[in-house]
């Protein structure tokens, strides 16, 4: 149980960050939980207040709590409510609330990186047909899925996006990305052709979302979800994908086809080059199976 002191630290802590670091609300809400649950297993051990935290904290504390959570948690998110404490802490200590910070003396999980899936070139092709061009769903269906795998787009960029975000003239869209940081990202005649399908004969106005349900709401990052499964159960080629996964493909092919990994970072909106790096990888894994298959040696 969390006492209304500490709750009320935390609350001050997310405001800080809200204000100051422009983070999403999923980011929020995710510290909270972890700050709240951390601080829920100190106040088992008797530290339940923020003097206590000050003065009674250590390293060793930390330490124990992650190793509680490792068999039942992936490593990123141990690092993420790693990362989550130590930021509490350092704000405590810079409001004068506590005198010493002891988070950055925990090292974090090595978190594993698996390699990202994706759609080979064929199988992407097959799902961009599945969707039926004769019904207004199976259009937005389309449009859907060309523009994510066009531009690279996360879902909940998609799915935030206004009819007056696009230009079909010049090949452009209006992005709020992650941290609402905004990029203008371009895509090609296939998604605007799918788009302009899409959008004929509508009358909605230039600030209405571009992608509705069949009530005419804005639609969300979990129906996209559904209607990729959907399709995906009724193509030849039918694996485990999530939204995210156009994304993966989308700069799994660039790379593939010799776009520099600057480029792509920019088109994908990454803050850091690291992060795009995981598709290098990617990139191998698939010369390596290409390899495994095609060399007379392996097919014996």
């Amino acid at each position: 149980m969390v006492s209304a002191e500490i709750q009320k630290e935390i609350e001050a802590f997310l405001s800080h960050l809200s204000l100051r670091r422009n983070l999403s609300v999923h980011t929020l809400r995710a510290y909270r939980n972890d700050l709240e649950h951390w601080c829920g297993h100190m106040a088992g051990t008797g530290i339940s207040s923020v003097a206590q935290l000050g003065e009674r904290l250590e390293a060793q504390h930390l330490r124990a709590y992650l190793a509680g959570l490792y068999e039942s948690h992936e490593r990123s998110s141990l690092c993420r409510r790693l990362s989550a404490i130590r930021c509490f802490l350092r704000f405590l200590r810079t409001q004068g609330k506590v005198g010493r910070d002891v988070g950055g003396l925990v090292p974090s999980p090595k978190a594993k990186r698996g390699i990202p899936k994706f759609f080979k070139i064929e199988e992407m092709q097959e799902l961009l047909d599945a969707p039926d061009p004769s019904t207004f769903l199976g259009r937005r269906d389309r449009a859907i899925f060309e523009l994510m795998y066009g531009s690279g787009l996360r879902v909940s960029e998609v799915v935030g996006l206004d009819i007056a975000d696009l230009n079909l003239k010049e090949g452009w869209v209006r992005v709020f990305g992650k941290g609402s940081k905004e990029r203008t990202a371009p895509f090609g005649p296939p998604a605007r052709q799918a788009i302009e399908a899409y959008l004929l004969g509508g009358t909605r106005g230039d600030e209405s979302p571009l992608f509705v349900n069949f009530r005419g709401g804005r639609l969300t990052a979990r129906s996209v979800g559904r209607l990729l499964t959907r399709h995906l159960v009724r193509i030849a080629s039918s694996k485990s994908l999530s939204p995210h996964g156009l994304r993966h493909s989308f700069a799994t092919h660039l790379l593939a086809a010799g776009a520099d990994l600057r480029t792509i970072q920019e088109l994908l909106g990454h803050a850091r080059l690291s992060t795009t790096q995981r598709y290098t990888h990617v990139d191998l894994g698939a010369l390596m199976d290409e390899y495994r298959g095609a060399h007379p040696l392996n097919r014996k």
